[in-house]
């Protein structure tokens, strides 16, 4: 049978056809999504008041730490896959890094789908404002599987009539993929203006009715530095991180980025920046307007979290809340779309390599993109769409955390030492100070949350699970560890 080698040479090639505006355009639709307008009581609820706001201050430095690292990863070594490239070359091609990029590619399995499917749970959510009845609860169930040594794992399904539209959102996105890069580059732009649209018309109307009473309504001991707040600091910072994320997507895309040496780390830097101070703007107005107690609430119960609804219901009325739901509707869905763009391009990038299942290689002939890899991931993020919310984020941020940003940060600096000739078009600001402090910053999230060990463990499984599909793979196909490096097969 072929390799995968040969199977890359015969196939279509890819096309460089998006640019900094478009690939900026890309990064923060991505990173805004539906998740600054639904996870508010989330993270309010994580530190019980209006100081959660510190979570997303500290959640956009360490966006800046990382995307540093990131940068410079993605002008140095520009091509489709992002991470799984970089880990394979910060490690050994031919051995530890073999093995980590495939471990990489194993935990986008399910953290890909994840991030999908929370895109999507948030916008059945909103269009609960228009129908109230999808958050009827129609069954639910909490399995619990007990693993010696290791403990309980725990995870919580559930079905709605807003899980069907999530998972019909998943489907009909893939069907909107389904087409060349060029066509979806213009598309992103007209996402764009949408997204920028509703999140400036909230800041205005925030503005023009900021009540600086409710914005910083501090309740008693909010700034007493306890355990507790540091608790709450690190569940907020959780929260705020998934809100953050996408800054990478493009490097995800850098066999179709025009200029990669400049265009990655301007789009990437240039998204955080911007991305950062919609943010911190946004939810500092909602403050002002909606008393923080009633999102707590919201956020204790994990439903009714349309808050840019209710924020402009109470401004404007109805018929402002209906349209803004709308609005934030449009921008979630613009945010599903870049997230599955991205990341049906890493399975791909690691089967051409022959260090994954060769099916996810194949590109479609005429319209050029990985379209196994697509469909795969559409699939699987359905499935994602029957778990909560919180739980789904959760489980998202502690998996990438563990299996991916860790070793990646960590990595740019073993890069440093192993290839200091690589030409790196961009360096990061201060190294190697930017990569230790992600590298901190992400373990202060892991392990200063309420009950961490929970999704802790769903990471292990995953890491474990990984290594023996690995070792199975490599023993057969005779490469590292076990012998010399064969072209791969199924």
């Amino acid at each position: 049978m072929e390799s995968s080698s040969q199977t890359a040479e015969s196939s279509p090639t890819l096309i460089r056809g998006m640019g900094l505006r478009s690939a900026t355009a890309l990064n923060m639709i991505d990173m805004i999504g539906v998740g600054p307008f639904i996870t508010m009581p989330l993270v309010l609820s994580a530190m019980g008041g209006p100081q959660a706001l510190l979570g997303w201050v500290l959640g956009a430095l360490l966006a800046v730490c990382d995307g540093l690292v990131s940068a410079e990863l993605g002008a140095a070594l520009p091509a489709s896959g992002g991470s799984y490239r970089y880990l394979r070359e910060m490690y050994g091609p031919k051995t530890w890094g073999r093995l980590i990029s495939f471990l990489f590619i194993w935990q986008v399995s399910f953290s890909a789908p994840l991030s999908i499917a929370t895109g999507c749970i948030g916008l059945a959510g909103y269009a609960a404002y228009y129908w109230p009845g999808l958050e009827t609860v129609y069954a639910q169930h909490d399995a619990v599987l007990h693993i010696p040594w290791a403990g309980p794992l725990q995870a919580s399904w559930i079905v709605t009539p807003g899980t069907s539209i999530a998972v019909a959102i998943c489907f009909f996105t893939v069907l909107l993929l389904y087409r060349r890069i060029t066509a979806i580059g213009r598309l992103t732009k007209v996402l764009w203006f949408g997204v920028m649209g509703t999140i400036g018309w909230i800041i205005f109307a925030g503005l023009t009715h900021f009540n600086a009473a409710l914005a910083f309504d501090f309740p008693p001991g909010a700034f007493h530095l306890s355990r507790q707040f540091f608790t709450g600091l690190g569940g907020a910072m959780l929260i705020a991180t998934y809100d953050y994320w996408g800054y990478y997507n493009v490097a995800f895309l850098g066999d179709e980025i025009e200029d990669p040496g400049k265009n990655i780390p301007r789009a990437l830097l240039l998204s955080i920046l911007l991305v950062a101070c919609l943010y911190l703007m946004m939810n500092l107005c909602i403050l002002a307007v909606v008393p923080w107690r009633e999102m707590l609430q919201a956020g204790q119960n994990n439903n009714g979290l349309y808050v840019v609804s209710l924020f402009m219901q109470r401004i404007y009325g109805a018929w402002a809340a209906r349209l803004v739901t709308g609005l934030v509707i449009l921008t979630a869905f613009a945010s599903v779309f870049s997230l599955m763009l991205g990341y049906s391009r890493v399975p791909y990038a690691a089967a051409k390599d022959g260090n994954y299942f060769r099916v996810f290689a194949r590109v479609h002939p005429i319209y050029r993109f990985p379209y196994i890899s697509l469909l795969a991931l559409g699939v699987v993020a359905a499935a994602f769409c029957f778990l909560r919310l919180k739980d789904a984020i959760a489980a998202l941020v502690v998996i990438r955390l563990i299996l991916q940003f860790l070793v990646q940060a960590i990595g740019s600096i073993v890069l440093r030492i192993r290839q200091p000739e690589l030409p790196r078009p961009f360096r990061m600001w201060l190294y190697p100070m930017p990569a230790l402090l992600a590298s901190a910053g992400f373990l202060f999230i892991l392990f200063n949350r309420p009950n961490w060990q929970k999704e802790v463990r769903y990471a292990a499984v995953i890491l474990l699970t990984g290594v023996i599909i690995y070792m199975i793979r490599a023993w057969k196909d005779g490469q590292w560890p076990f012998g010399v490096q064969l072209p791969a097969k199924i």
